[in-house]
């Protein structure tokens, strides 16, 4: 089991339970393959404050990852399996018969030594785990991840650890996916997408287990609204839990938007032509 727990030799030690992932490289990332990752505080080009509870945290750097896959019918060998401090999900180091190296991001049941490719052309047996096809030419009910949402434009649906999406039906001009939220969606078939699921999927299973190690990971605390003063928050204040404040009434943020219930999603966004049923069960209202 990747998840580890530990002895409770300490306070923070006894809810701790890590994902530690067996077979993962202990050597440092290829230089050539980083590049310097530059820390906002969750402030922008003014110094405002735009996305709260970030700071601090451990330096990083930012692993080139290729979304594209546009190397074609080239065999790459995995190398290694690697960590990546910027995302959920484990790395692949794959070098291609020419001697140029890449980062993928690494399927569940891909191994060091095991040889993949990207190609636009396949026949039966080459759907196997990390290949890379065009979704016009892979098999429906195949489960496939770094889909891309615009041909040519790189790998931009599922990509965080444990995430895949099922390829419903092939028709001529589109196909149609299932995303993990139920989200019915069509997509171009010149769209590429990677044969199997993402790796790590054990990411979301961990505790913490300390403050601190939150920190580590550039993440600030956060206070709750109905323990703030009415000056401060919308929620807040009260004698206790009352009508007028302490958590009674509908929960927003600081500056009064619904926090729950509320949909976001503007309908207008040119991407909405392309749902075909909501995660909600629901269809879209132009659509009949």
């Amino acid at each position: 089991m990747p998840i580890h727990s530990f002895r409770p030799l300490t306070p923070s030690g006894r809810f701790t339970s890590l994902n530690m992932e067996a077979g993962l490289s202990k050597e440092r990332p290829q230089r050539a393959l980083t590049e310097r990752k530059y820390k906002t505080g969750g402030r922008n080009v003014y110094g405002r404050v735009t996305s709260r509870h970030r700071g601090g945290g451990h330096k990083q750097l930012y692993r080139i990852i290729d979304f594209h896959r546009a190397i074609l019918d080239m065999p790459a060998k995995v190398q290694a399996l690697e960590y990546d401090p910027n995302r959920t999900a484990n790395l692949a180091l794959i070098a291609y018969s020419s001697g140029v190296k890449t980062y993928i991001l690494a399927p569940k049941g891909l191994k060091v030594g095991d040889t993949i490719f990207a190609s636009n052309k396949a026949t039966t047996n080459d759907f196997n785990v990390g290949n890379n096809f065009p979704l016009a030419i892979i098999p429906p009910s195949t489960l496939v991840h770094s889909v891309e949402l615009v041909p040519g434009r790189g790998a931009k649906i599922a990509r965080s650890a444990g995430t895949s999406l099922e390829l419903v039906a092939v028709e001529p001009g589109q196909v149609t996916l299932k995303m993990p939220s139920g989200e019915l969606r069509q997509l171009h078939p010149n769209c590429r997408a990677t044969i199997g699921e993402v790796g790590n999927g054990d990411h979301n299973q961990q505790s913490l287990g300390k403050a601190g190690r939150k920190r580590w990971l550039g993440v600030r605390p956060t206070v709750r609204g109905v323990a703030m003063n009415p000056v401060d928050h919308p929620n807040g204040g009260g004698q206790g839990k009352s009508k007028g404040g302490g958590g009674r009434q509908h929960l927003v943020s600081p500056w009064g938007q619904l926090a729950k219930g509320y949909v976001t999603r503007k309908r207008t966004k040119l991407s909405t032509s392309q749902i075909l049923v909501h995660h909600n069960g629901r269809k879209p209202r132009n659509k009949k």
